[in-house]
């Protein structure tokens, strides 16, 4: 049982666009609003993958480019995350990202000034000259099973997060966490074992 129709439509929804085919969820999905997908640029056929009993909640946003694909393993709860995926994002079974998290597999953006100038003509939607961006880096993120990500933490590219690990509220990870272990600050420390 979902409270997704064979339409794609979530019930009681305000947002009028249905899930997008390229969302597979399993049994038991949970949405509150498609207005999560909103952000979904992704061609690929399963550019969204949900595991069984996955619940979503409306603050959430899967912002997918057109290569991206996220995948979110069994049980998994998130409410209010913010997932941004130019390449992959993995998040294991049993997981809980709080709101405001952030998770982002790439810097979106040139580091070098010149092409980050060349980067914001080209985005700019009314720039008649408008040039092709310059290539950014990507990094695939993965969070493991049962790891609790904290209100306000923010998961930069190339992460990988340790089964069974805590990231505090606040945290800014831009290197990997080893399973079993608490991380807190900016930038995140080891501050427990498990």
């Amino acid at each position: 049982m979902s409270n997704v129709n064979a339409d794609r439509r979530v019930e009681a929804d305000w947002w009028p666009d249905p899930i997008p085919p390229n969302v597979r969820f399993g049994e038991g999905f949970y949405c509150e609003t498609a207005q999560i997908f909103r952000k979904l640029r992704s061609t690929q056929p399963d550019a969204v993958s949900l595991g069984d009993y996955v619940s979503c909640y409306a603050g959430c946003s899967f912002a997918v480019g057109e290569n991206g694909r996220c995948s979110v393993g069994d049980f998994s709860l998130m409410n209010g995350a913010l997932l941004m995926a130019e390449e992959l994002i993995e998040i294991g079974s049993h997981c809980l990202i709080s709101w405001n998290v952030g998770i982002a597999d790439s810097d979106f953006h040139p580091i070098d000034p010149a092409q980050r100038r060349l980067d914001a003509r080209a985005l700019a939607p009314y720039y008649k000259e408008r040039p092709p961006r310059p290539p950014i880096r990507t990094a695939p993120v993965c969070i493991a099973d049962n790891v609790w990500i904290g209100m306000n933490a923010v998961i930069l590219k190339g992460v990988t997060i340790g089964e069974n690990s805590v990231v505090a509220a606040g945290s800014v990870v831009s290197k990997s966490v080893a399973a079993n272990t608490v991380v807190a600050g900016n930038p995140a420390i080891l501050v427990k074992q498990l």
